[in-house]
């Protein structure tokens, strides 16, 4: 055989070259089959986005449902869910695209093995949510988290000097003891911000203002729980979600299902799918969040 290849060099050539052409089928078929990203989808399709953990930043989440509402070979869309909530303002981002989204398409939720908090704040903008029985959901709240390093301080002989150009400009230092006015003044911006989860609520979901208040104080809840107290919808897994947008969606048959893809930076894969940045501000910096304390 060896003789062959050296009497003909151009049969390596062609060798290489079928080799090559058979790994661009395989990811060409693996493209544009039912797992394949939203760019390439042909034919009538269902997406998936998932929120995975801690809603730190929207930008990745809402270009996928951006491309989804744009992409007309997408008809219905399940945000899969599986997060104890995160930031306000990236929560809202999201909750915002996904209202966009079901102007255009029909959107429902499905909730993994969390979908609380800041989750369940995103589940509210679809059209329908679907949880198991067993999912932990609700946690309808805001928090603010501060730590106090005073006597830590004191105790290795460290000072802190601070120049502001406000009474309130170090509201929440970690190295002093918070006012009660400071404290009052927390309470009215996380009671405008819980005020705010409500409301969208009430949009999203169509239920009254006292009924969201009356489950609305931070409790954790099962998805039995919350289906009994008509926070969810149905009961069932990420199949029946699809199988009920499906039916929405007027697609006959088995539907075919594609999987929005992802950005990842080199550091993201090295660290799991969070950078530095986002460790460090996530740990160390005080803000609001829509977060189950779990």
């Amino acid at each position: 055989m060896s003789n062959i290849v050296k009497k003909h060099p151009l049969i390596t050539f062609f060798t290489f070259v079928l080799i090559l052409f058979c790994f661009f089928l395989f990811y060409l078929f693996r493209f544009v089959s039912s797992e394949g990203p939203l760019s390439l989808a042909l034919g009538e399709k269902i997406a998936i986005i998932e929120v995975e953990g801690v809603i730190v930043e929207s930008t990745d989440i809402v270009d996928q449902i951006i491309k989804a509402r744009k992409n007309d070979n997408i008809v219905g869309v399940v945000i899969r869910i599986n997060s104890p909530g995160g930031g306000v303002a990236p929560t809202q981002e999201i909750y915002s695209e996904i209202l966009k989204l079901r102007k255009e398409k029909k959107v429902i939720a499905s909730l993994s093995s969390l979908a609380a908090s800041g989750g369940y704040y995103i589940a509210s903008a679809t059209e329908k949510i679907v949880s198991n029985p067993g999912t932990l959901t609700g946690s309808i709240g805001v928090i603010m988290d501060f730590s106090n390093v005073e006597g830590l301080f004191e105790k290795i002989g460290l000072k802190n000097f601070v120049v502001k150009s406000g009474k309130f400009k170090d509201i929440g230092s970690p190295v002093r003891e918070m006012t009660s006015e400071e404290k009052e003044i927390l309470q009215h911006v996380i009671e405008n911000v819980h005020k705010q989860f409500i409301a969208a609520i009430v949009t999203g979901r169509g239920m009254t203002e006292s009924d969201v208040y009356k489950v609305a104080d931070g409790r954790i809840f099962s998805g039995e729980q919350a289906f009994n107290l008509g926070l969810v919808d149905e009961l069932g897994t990420l199949q029946d979600s699809i199988k009920i947008l499906a039916a929405l969606a007027g697609i006959k048959g088995e539907p075919k299902v594609v999987y929005s893809e992802k950005k990842k930076a080199l550091i993201d894969y090295i660290l799991g799918g969070k950078s530095t940045s986002r460790i460090y501000e996530q740990l160390m910096m005080p803000q609001l969040m829509y977060l189950a304390p779990l």
